[in-house]
């Protein structure tokens, strides 16, 4: 299986798009095992949101779909709403 994953960091307001065959480890290696790259810099992460596909290539082009504009958009009006508390 390969997943889709949007990663989230409130401290920085970020998004990040990816897949793996391994969210576990994945995810350890964005939060602490990674020496450089994109994600340490706005490091914690929160997992925001996955999807399972049974092809690398199906994958793929949802990661690249989430990765657009439309996507980006997407996840900020649907799915990052459902992670933020309620005020009232």
């Amino acid at each position: 299986m390969f997943t889709v994953y949007v990663l989230y960091s409130p401290s920085f307001n970020q998004i990040y798009i990816g897949f793996t065959t391994d969210l576990n480890n994945r995810f350890l290696s964005h939060n602490q095992l990674a020496t450089k790259g994109h994600t340490i810099k706005y490091r914690p992460w929160i997992i925001a949101y996955t999807e399972e596909h049974t092809t690398k290539a199906v994958a793929l082009k949802r990661e690249k779909q989430l990765k657009s504009s439309n996507g980006r958009a997407f996840i900020r009006q649907t799915i990052l709403p459902k992670l933020m508390p309620i005020d009232g």
